[in-house]
């Protein structure tokens, strides 16, 4: 028989079980006794048969597909999000369906995503607006965005304590004595770049320290290179650095000591955040604020999954603690608090 012909009612009569055993076999989570899954499976290997997901959905109006929306994947704290989520969604017998967007085009492929029945969405370096926030929240399908949030929004957020982490760094640098200290951000209107800069401002001045100077990354590699030529060509160049994230520190410290030959951190200490795997390559060995992936990943997973099974959507906020890696790219102190020579 043709692999493309064969039916789940072909499948019932050669294992000898109703249709509708055949369609519990194949579905995560349906009740079926051993016997009949074992007479059904092997029924299935001899005819060729695969069951059609798109047509149980349509029957069922369950798709068990999870939406992931990312705006960009060259950030290397994402790809890694992008594995340990789809491994998390397929424990549980989801399926994820990955949408790639730009800024400001959020909405619009939101719009899309929902043709596919899709019972959630998780939205991984972007946002979306409050009003399509609340459509989704009227059809019942939960959203969770992942390293941003929104104030106002009806959808659910998980995020490191970036506040926090900004103040980390700024207590490094007032440990370590830094006189003309600088910013590179990241994106302007997002919610972590907001976070990190206002806590970072705020250890500063609490040490009675002010900004040196500040540039713009925009959390690509390329504009954050150009910030650092930017800031260490001027008159009084920085003494230290704090930059929005790894991906863009990556950028920065190639500037600072192949373009400028800089020695770090003798001449200048560079921090960044996130601690994806490469920051702890030698070539960098770069100082980072570290943000949670996994604990992120779990309590992504279990808002989700919580709100599916209640079939009901409500906010909910999780805010993680981070905590910061020394490694370097900046000076090194004892358990005294003094400075260790390198």
């Amino acid at each position: 028989m043709n692999r493309t012909t064969v039916t789940s009612g072909d499948v019932a009569r050669l294992a000898k079980v109703s249709q509708s055993a055949v369609s519990r076999t194949f579905t995560p989570g349906a009740s079926v006794s051993a016997k009949t899954r074992e007479k059904v499976e092997a029924a299935a290997r001899e005819l060729g048969y695969r069951p059609n997901a798109l047509a149980r959905a349509m029957i069922s109006g369950r798709s068990r597909t999870i939406a992931l929306l990312v705006a960009y994947l060259d950030n290397q704290f994402y790809p890694i999000v992008l594995e340990q989520f789809s491994r998390a969604v397929q424990d549980r017998g989801y399926r994820v369906l990955l949408f790639m967007t730009d800024p400001g085009n959020q909405d619009a492929v939101v719009e899309d995503m929902m043709q596919y029945q899709v019972e959630a969405v998780v939205m991984a370096s972007a946002t979306l607006s409050t009003g399509l926030a609340q459509e989704c929240e009227r059809a019942g399908i939960p959203v969770v965005l992942f390293n941003r949030y929104v104030p106002g929004s009806p959808a659910s957020s998980v995020t490191t304590d970036n506040r926090a982490g900004g103040r980390l760094v700024a207590d490094l640098f007032l440990r370590a004595q830094h006189e003309r200290i600088a910013y590179i951000a990241g994106a302007e209107d997002s919610s972590t770049n907001r976070d990190r800069e206002f806590g970072f401002l705020e250890g500063l001045a609490a040490g009675g320290k002010h900004l040196h100077s500040r540039a713009v990354g925009g959390y690509t590699f390329a504009q954050a290179a150009q910030a650092a030529r930017t800031l260490f060509t001027q008159k009084e160049r920085p003494d230290a650095v704090f930059v929005g994230n790894d991906h863009m520190a990556f950028a920065v410290l190639d500037v600072l000591r192949h373009e400028l030959d800089l020695v770090v951190p003798r001449e200048v200490s560079v921090v960044g955040f996130d601690n994806v795997p490469e920051s702890g390559w030698k070539g960098y060995d770069l100082t980072t604020v570290e943000q949670p992936a996994d604990a992120m990943i779990r309590e992504t997973a279990r808002i989700l999954f919580r709100q599916l099974e209640e079939r009901q959507v409500e906010k909910e906020d999780a805010v993680l603690p981070c905590r910061l890696i020394e490694r370097g790219t900046t000076h090194q102190f004892d358990e005294t608090g003094a400075p260790r020579h390198r």
